[in-house]
């Protein structure tokens, strides 16, 4: 069984960089699937990770695409990135993830947000509640989903769920429970995961049609430092040390030039910012290796950001992450 990775770090000391990328889509068998996993272990990632969506052509189940992930790989680590909580009963997620945890030998990260795509919710007939009402449900959702870890029966009647004298198992890998990331772009869910999470995923708020000037102001320096004091902020009012917290960020726009060839991996919501903004923003990777590993060191050093997604293309995040991974 693993030995669960240490969550303590002293205050002024910076956390190793972690990487992670997204699983290959589910449009080749099986075995080169399968192979492709075990690619992105051998390049030093320290994680893959997999969405969750009903429409837009997506196919994986991310419960499964994880476990098939795990048992695929001997180190690397398996994150939701994120799962929506109002596809999930709490109690039935919680089992999924002790039990994946236990198989994998503790490799288990899970992302669980309120959802943002309409689309989803529609196509399967679900309500679609205000933002507000999703992250409190959300809330009360992850909070019986760490009393469950807890080891002790859960009696909690809430808005939203009721669970009764449950006793969570099986006891998982890792202790006290499977690291818990909780992101997004807004003060509340921001102020959510300062509370809850193990770690914090920023990101900003886009959409197709914003303004371009709003959209420049959303991936500035100035935008991440408020995000982040948010999450910081919420911690310290829970009575909780930020310092034992991670923070993850996804990177929207990566141009790397390795051996004279560039190799890109951008975002479809890079074409909403005006391309000089975007060049100046904490989410945006330009330069030959040397020049991205210190735009990477430069990035933690100011925000804390230790734990990155350079997007899909290996190509161009391998030579970072061989650089930086663990350092």
């Amino acid at each position: 069984m693993a030995t669960p990775p240490t969550r303590e770090y002293a205050i002024n000391r910076p956390r190793p960089f972690r990487f992670t990328t997204s699983m290959p889509p589910l449009t080749r068998p099986a075995r080169r699937w399968r192979d492709e996993i075990r690619r992105i272990e051998e390049l030093g990632f320290s994680s893959v990770s997999v969405s969750d969506h009903l429409t837009g052509g997506w196919a994986m189940d991310p419960l499964v695409a994880m476990t098939v992930a795990a048992e695929a790989t001997s180190r690397l680590r398996v994150l939701s990135l994120v799962l929506c909580n109002d596809f999930r009963h709490p109690v039935a997620l919680h089992r999924a993830l002790a039990n994946l945890d236990v198989f994998s030998g503790g490799r288990v990260e899970f992302g669980l947000g309120a959802g943002w795509l309409r689309d989803d919710h529609d196509a399967a007939g679900l309500r679609f509640d205000p933002a507000g009402v999703r992250i409190d449900r959300l809330a009360e959702s992850i909070g019986i989903i760490l009393d469950l870890f807890g080891g002790k029966p859960v009696s909690r009647t809430g808005r939203y769920y009721r669970v009764t004298d449950l006793v969570g198992l099986p006891e998982p890998a890792q202790r006290p429970h499977p690291p818990l990331l909780v992101g997004g772009g807004g003060r509340r869910i921001l102020e959510l995961a300062g509370r809850t999470a193990d770690i914090v995923g920023v990101n900003p708020r886009l959409a197709p049609g914003r303004d371009p000037l709003s959209a420049a102001a959303e991936l500035s320096a100035d935008r991440l430092d408020e995000q982040l004091a948010w999450a910081r902020a919420a911690a310290r009012g829970a009575g909780r040390d930020p310092a034992t917290m991670e923070f993850q960020l996804r990177m929207f726009d990566v141009r790397v030039t390795h051996r004279g060839v560039e190799q890109r991996c951008t975002s479809s919501h890079a074409a909403l910012v005006p391309a000089e903004a975007l060049a100046d923003s904490p989410v945006a990777l330009r330069g030959d290796v040397e020049e991205c590993v210190d735009r990477l060191l430069a990035l933690r050093d100011r925000f804390g950001i230790n734990y990155l997604h350079l997007g899909s293309n290996l190509a161009a995040a391998a030579p970072i992450v061989d650089r930086l991974a663990g350092r």
